[in-house]
């Protein structure tokens, strides 16, 4: 009980106790406060203007009020330059006076400020600026020096050159002695570089020149190191000629000299002065210079190293036309060095700048080198850089990633593997410096357009962008995501639709369904309408389009219905009015009924925009359904936000036809038939493309067809020329036959003269032997035995029994000696005379006229011959007689 009751009593005396303390502790904090008096002196007239109150403040007031006042300075030149040069820079000159290093870096600071946005007109108040400029160049604190030095070299590109020569030129002769301190030499050095470009060569040559060599003479190291580096502004501004006799052994004196950080400054500015240089300088002064400072950095200096590493990709493109093969190999090999330094030491910062610097050269060693050279040279340096074990080099290789592939062309395969490694980095700072021209990438990857999905390499480059898209996603780096999203809009123009809708498609619609921030939604919508424009395929559009409708504009959710409107107002940029009404309007419009104000809210929002594709007479019933969807909202809206957005709603939608130009309405018009140009030719293009695929399958079906029908005519032809020399035998049989009935008609009638007729009858059964299917084998044959029948109506009548007794007896001789390979071969030429039956028709017909009419002619001519005396013709029938009953007996 007693326990109890002791918890409950001192329970709130400890509460008692933190209050006291608390109460103790804010007591010095209420004591540090400002009094009365201090509250007083900071109090300001409020009847005072601008001008007045900084005039009082740099006057009378404390450090943080001038200091106020200061910072305040360019606002102040804004509103009234006049005044404010006449009253307070003159006040802020004698704060400057006795001011410590915060007021006066926050004077310099405005000083600039108002020399580098031309608030002022130069002409009339730079002088005053100036002179307060030089006046604490030389502060005693460096930070503040080299603050003010910062404005004077700002303020020098708006001075006049009299001004210039006059309060700034004349000083520098003076201040570039020994005598001074090192701070202004330093400075002089500096405002020698600066006012070089303002004047003419001749007095950059006679003036500056002398003064720079000077200064390269210095006793100090940084003296001469940052001369060093002026002198390109200064050979710049005095030309080629005098740069080559005045400063140019200057620069090579320099780089031989004993101080490291003097010879890189020298060997850097010499590579920015590439071009200036003739080629004989090159060849004799600068390649060996080059050439001693690469084997000066193999002893490990990591400052020059990382000095060369940088100038690296200049130095070897400014030398390429005057480097032997050897040179050009020790550099190239020298730059593999590079690439892999510091790899196996412990100096991890000065090698990691060392390999970013060789990234960043990549693309000018890639020329250098040639593509052509860039497997057998380059690849394994730039394959270890893609897959170094520092972030910072993966990423300067992913940004000049894009150079390296527009460089290499048609090889640009050679580097698929490393681009899969930085797509599937672990690092979101590699994927960042990747997205930056990702499109410009793929577009040289995916150069070959469709024909890469018989490519190996497709797949593997299509899960990488997902497993980037996914990794991306997963973070909390939106910007990234919408970076992304936005670079893969471009795979619409580069893959196949189909592959695109398997793959993209559902990843893209899955964002825009699910992912909370709005950035990323939007453009996501973006890039899903890009798919959607795009694709090719009548029914993959129609499949998108449904599940738009069915996730988005009647999903469960109203986020999603949110998002169907941003995707119109996106679709409304993409497609054709046309497009448009028919498959976004409808949809859009009966979001009215719906139950969640906001969704209402958009849609009132949106509805100017419906509105403006909407074009009479041809949309007259769509513009009635929009009518009634706004009637709807003014008669029955209860919600009082979107009751106001639809009023303003009809007042722009009142206005909308008459406020827009006729100009603009015009050009939107020809922008939206060119759409719905685009939308009917890819749809066309695909059918072509479909039309194209059949005609290339129909005519491979073809080819092949005739390719085995080739083969088999040819092993037929064989068999056809011997079916079609027994037949010509055969018909040599009839011939034969006829021939006999001849000779005995002849006997009987020893008289009279053989007719046309007859000679007639024997070429026609002649001619009617060769049959349908004969080969040139056979035609040959023919040809032949004709050739030999009808010679005799070349020769002379006294020797032309003895000519058709020879030639009549060889050709019965032969016609009896291939009748036995007749009677073999006739069962074989059944079989294959019938296969190429069709194709043979047509030109042995054609052949059989031509031989027709050739023995007509031939026994016309014979005919002639035969009857110029009546004693010959009875000689031949009487020889034709003996013949045909030699050939009869010996056939019997």
């Amino acid at each position: 009980m007693f326990s109890g009751r002791n918890s409950l009593l001192y329970g709130p005396m400890e509460e008692l106790q933190e209050l006291q303390e608390l109460a103790f502790i804010e007591r010095p904090i209420r004591r540090s406060l400002k009094t009365a008096e201090e509250i007083d002196q900071l109090t300001v007239d409020e009847d005072l203007n601008d001008i007045e109150r900084a005039v009082y403040l740099l006057s009378v007031g404390q450090e943080v009020q001038r200091l106020s006042v200061i910072s305040n300075l360019p606002s102040l030149v804004r509103q009234n330059p006049a005044e404010t040069f006449r009253r307070v820079v003159p006040k802020v000159r004698e704060v400057l006076n006795t001011s410590g290093a915060e007021i006066q870096l926050s004077a310099a600071a405005s000083f600039l400020t108002i020399l580098q946005d031309d608030i002022i007109l130069i002409h009339t108040h730079t002088y005053s600026i100036l002179k307060t400029v030089l006046l604490h160049l030389n502060h005693r604190d460096t930070v503040v020096s080299n603050a003010w030095l910062e404005t004077l070299l700002s303020a020098i590109n708006a001075l006049p050159k009299e001004t210039i020569k006059q309060e700034v030129l004349n000083p520098l002769l003076y201040q570039s002695q020994l005598s001074h301190s090192l701070q202004t030499r330093l400075a002089t050095c500096r405002i020698i570089g600066k006012v070089a470009s303002k004047f003419d060569p001749h007095i950059v040559k006679k003036e500056l020149v002398p003064l720079a060599r000077s200064l390269c003479q210095d006793v100090e190291i940084e003296v001469r190191v940052s001369m060093c580096r002026q002198l390109e502004s200064i050979a710049r501004a005095t030309g080629v000629d005098d740069t080559r006799t005045e400063l140019f052994p200057d620069l090579v004196e320099l780089a031989r000299d004993e101080e490291s950080s003097v010879r890189l400054a020298a060997f850097d500015t010499i590579i920015n002065l590439m071009e200036m240089i003739d080629s004989d300088d090159r060849v004799h002064v600068v390649v060996p210079l080059v050439m001693s400072v690469c084997e000066a950095s193999s002893q490990g200096d990591e400052t020059v190293l990382a000095s060369l590493s940088f100038q690296f990709g200049k130095l070897c493109s400014g030398l390429a036309g005057s480097l032997s093969d050897e040179q050009k190999g020790r550099l190239l090999q020298r730059f593999k060095v590079l690439c892999v330094a510091g790899l196996q030491t412990e100096d991890i910062n000065e090698s990691k700048l060392i390999r970013c610097n060789c990234c960043y050269n990549l693309p000018a060693m890639v020329v250098f080198a040639d593509s052509t050279h860039f497997l057998s040279e380059l690849y394994p340096s730039f394959s270890a850089l893609c897959c170094d074990p520092e972030v910072s080099v993966r990423q300067s290789a992913a940004a000049s990633f894009h150079q390296v592939v527009n460089l290499l062309g048609s090889n640009v395969q050679v580097i698929h593997k490393e681009l899969l490694v930085l797509l599937q980095d672990d690092a979101l700072e590699v994927l960042d410096a990747l997205m930056n021209h990702l499109e410009e990438t793929l577009e040289a990857v995916l150069s070959r357009g469709e024909n890469l999905t018989l490519d190996n390499t497709l797949p593997e480059l299509l899960s990488a962008l997902l497993f980037a898209e996914q990794k991306v996603g997963c973070s909390l780096r939106w910007r990234l995501h919408e970076k992304l999203l936005q670079r893969y809009s471009c795979l619409a123009r580069l893959l196949p639709g189909e592959l695109l809708h398997q793959s993209f498609s559902p990843q893209i619609f899955i964002i825009l369904t699910t992912n909370k921030v709005l950035p990323v939604q939007k453009e996501a919508a973006r890039t899903f309408c890009t798919f959607l424009r795009y694709n090719r395929k009548l029914e993959q559009r129609q499949e998108m389009m449904e599940r738009l409708i069915q996730d988005l504009a009647q999903g469960r959710s109203y986020w999603n219905r949110l998002r169907f409107l941003d995707v119109c107002e996106t679709a409304t940029e993409f497609f054709s009015r046309k497009y448009f009404n028919k498959h976004f309007l409808i949809p859009a419009l009966e979001l009215v009924h719906d139950p969640v104000a906001n969704v209402r809210y958009k849609l009132c929002q949106l509805l100017p925009r419906l509105r403006s594709s909407l074009r009479l007479p041809a949309d007259k019933q769509l513009l009635q359904q929009l009518d009634f969807c706004v009637q709807k909202l003014l008669c029955r809206e209860k919600d009082k936000d979107v009751v106001a957005t639809i009023r303003k709603t009809v007042l722009e939608l009142d206005k909308l036809d008459l406020s827009e130009p006729f100009q603009r309405r015009q050009e939107r018009d020809v922008l939206d038939q060119k759409k719905e140009k685009e939308e009917i030719l890819l749809l066309e293009m695909k059918q072509l493309e479909r039309q194209q695929n059949e005609g290339k399958l129909i005519h491979e079906k073809q080819t092949e067809r005739k390719r085995r029908e080739s083969k088999t005519s040819l092993s037929a032809t064989k068999s056809v020329s011997v079916s079609s020399s027994g037949a010509a035998l055969s018909s040599g049989k009839e011939m034969r036959k006829a021939k006999l009935s001849r000779s005995r008609s002849l006997s009987s009638q020893s008289t009279s003269k053989p007719t046309n007729t007859e000679r007639s009858v024997k070429v026609q059964d002649l001619s009617s032997s060769s049959g349908p299917g004969k080969s040139s084998v056979l035609q040959s044959k023919d040809d032949s035995l004709r050739t030999a029948h009808f010679t005799l109506s070349t020769q002379s009548t006294s020797s032309m029994p003895v000519l058709i007794r020879s030639n009549t007896t060889s050709l019965l001789d032969r016609a009896s000696a291939l009748d036995h390979r007749t009677s073999t071969l006739d069962q074989r030429d059944q079989r294959t005379s019938t296969l190429d039956h069709r194709d043979h028709r047509t030109s042995t017909l054609d052949q059989r006229d031509h031989r027709t009419s050739t023995l007509d002619q031939r026994s016309k001519t014979m005919d002639r011959g035969c009857g110029v005396k009546d004693s010959q013709s009875r000689k031949l029938s009487i020889n034709r007689k003996s013949n045909s009953f030699s050939v009869q007996s010996g056939r019997d």
